[in-house]
């Protein structure tokens, strides 16, 4: 199974940008998509494999934020 976390692109240089992983900035390929500065991805294995809109990446990140805080509670 693959959990994708979305990420937003920060710079684009040719087919490589550079993406926000929730403070963590990582180099990705951008072969896949047609993306823009500011725009949400997906990213697998180093590759943004998919532009999401920003409602939509924002509800994602909200899960994952609620994901993480019972993670924390359960090892408590």
């Amino acid at each position: 199974m693959c959990l994708a976390v979305p990420s937003k692109v920060l710079e684009i240089n040719g087919k490589e940008a550079v993406v926000d992983f929730g403070g963590v900035k990582r180099s990705v390929r951008m072969d896949l998509v047609d993306s823009k500065v500011g725009d949400y991805v997906i990213v697998h294995a180093g590759y943004a494999i998919q532009t999401m809109d920003e409602e939509d990446a924002m509800e994602s990140l909200r899960y994952w934020k609620e994901l993480l805080e019972c993670q924390d509670d359960l090892e408590e």
